[in-house]
């Protein structure tokens, strides 16, 4: 998963206040000046938070961020086995997935990884394992979405050794029973400085997650986490926005708890354009029609494309070996636990086009799940900039599913955006200061109806109407008034 200022400009000693129509909103944005910045802009929350309402109001935005909500460490911690005070959903996985089960399924295992911990990992997700009230079977999809995982995790971490090889495999166990081998990335262990690709760079993912000197980011846990960048966003979620926390020990996600959580918390993630997994499984995702017509729809196969798509999926990649193992531990784990496989579900993602691969721009039935600045040209705002940040379908410093973020792209938090202007959110604005009429014309009134041939002052200048107008701005460079002096 991977996920670019300020603008010059005349200032004047007096408060402007600009009332304007977003484009493509029926919201109202009011950019006033910044008495204590002679560069910078005064925006209200309250209308930032009614542009985001407007621009994610599809009620999947709401879906996908409710997977991802959390519970407090110290709930998750106090989970064990057979608890009466374990959260619903950590009873349903004890229902369907024992420890009996578990302990079939991890047979060469490493210690790391135990029954205790994985119930900590899905009860740090109340959505992971969820009570669904629409007539969906909450049973079902819970056991399906863990041998989901478990069809990976023997692929990620899996010891990968022939049944028939006795010396190695005593137990004579199936390569899907083979999960979660590997704690850390084999050739890599702690006090190894490494995968620190694009650390110390002055960019946003820098800002935003900077590397710790001497850490070493490489592949922890069940889902392998690497590069600091999935760290810090990891963090992010399982410290209540400290990315710092596992930036500075990565070693937490295979020696703790999180070593589990990581392949959880990814099971969860949208990433633009990829829906999250589990809600390919439960059938929350609908596939758009540019995603139909590249192959790619409900079952196992679109797993992997959400995966590794890139390397895994399509024509060219039909007999790879990792693609050729993923379905392999499916099949032969969704075949034991009578997993049902529904007509238009596909094992294998050969016939798919990888999402990345996959040019979803201008489909009405695709959504996206990342802020970006929008750079539309509003002439009638400060230096033509929109003031605005819009979705789009790549990863950027700032998710429409993390609260607070539409607010930092807006003031470019991370300073990803170049040549944005200068800008401060703040509850309340002031009302514009009154200004004198210039030569005994009246102050333009956003509010009146002008004709043609009226006269107003404004910013120290006088305008007259070239024709009807109500509520548009004085300015000298086009529009219904031209300046007079």
């Amino acid at each position: 998963m991977r996920f670019k200022g300020t603008i010059m400009k005349t200032h004047s000693l007096k408060l402007l206040a600009l009332q304007v129509g977003l484009i493509a909103s029926a919201n109202a944005l009011t950019i006033v000046e910044d008495p204590n910045n002679p560069n910078g802009y005064l925006l209200s929350r309250q209308e930032i938070n009614a542009a985001r309402d407007a621009k994610a109001s599809d009620p999947m935005y709401q879906i996908w961020a409710k997977a991802l909500e959390t519970r407090d460490n110290s709930i998750v911690e106090a989970i064990t086995p057979n608890n009466a005070s374990n959260p619903e959903n950590v009873k349903r996985v004890e229902r369907v997935f024992g420890q009996q089960e578990w302990d079939f399924l991890t047979g060469m295992a490493a210690p790391e990884y135990t029954y205790t911990r994985f119930l900590r990992a899905i009860g740090k997700f109340p959505a992971f394992c969820g009570e669904y009230t629409d007539g969906r079977d909450s049973d079902a999809i819970c056991k399906k979405s863990i041998i989901t995982a478990f069809a990976h995790f023997a692929q990620e971490t899996g010891g990968h050794i022939a049944k028939d090889n006795i010396s190695d495999n005593p137990q004579q166990l199936e390569e899907w029973q083979q999960a979660l081998v590997h704690v850390r990335e084999m050739g890599w262990s702690e006090g190894q400085p490494g995968y620190t690709t694009g650390c110390g760079q002055n960019d946003w993912q820098n800002r935003r997650w900077p590397c710790a000197d001497g850490q070493g980011y490489f592949g922890r846990g069940a889902k392998q986490l690497s590069y600091h960048f999935n760290y810090g966003a990891f963090s992010e979620v399982m410290f209540n926005g400290d990315a710092t926390v596992l930036l500075n020990n990565p070693g937490l996600v295979a020696d703790s708890w999180l070593n589990l959580a990581s392949a959880i918390w990814f099971f969860l993630t949208p990433q633009a354009p990829k829906p999250a997994m589990l809600h390919v499984i439960d059938r929350t995702w609908v596939p758009s029609q540019k995603e139909l017509a590249a192959g790619i729809g409900y079952g196992f196969g679109t797993t992997i494309n959400v995966i590794n798509g890139g390397i895994e999926c399509g024509e060219q990649n039909r007999t790879k070996g990792q693609p050729v193992n993923r379905i392999r531990y499916w099949e032969g784990l969704s075949n034991y636990y009578n997993i049902p496989i529904e007509a238009d579900e596909e094992n294998t993602c050969w016939q798919q086009t990888p999402f990345g691969s996959l040019n979803l721009n201008g489909s009405a039935d695709v959504l996206y799940t990342n802020w970006e600045a929008d750079w539309t040209y509003h002439s009638d705002r400060p230096g033509g900039q929109s003031f605005e940040c819009k979705l789009v379908g790549y990863q950027t410093a700032y998710s429409a599913l993390v609260p607070g973020d539409y607010e930092k792209c807006v003031t470019n938090f991370y300073q990803s955006h170049v040549n944005w202007p200068n800008v401060t959110v703040v509850e309340k604005l002031d009302p514009p200061k009154d200004k004198p009429p210039v030569d005994g014309i009246a102050a333009w009134d956003a509010t009146k109806v002008y004709l043609k041939g009226d006269k107003v002052s404004f910013n120290n200048a006088i305008y007259t109407a070239k024709w009807w107008t109500q509520g548009d701005q004085p300015k000298a460079d086009g529009g219904p008034w031209a300046i007079v002096k």
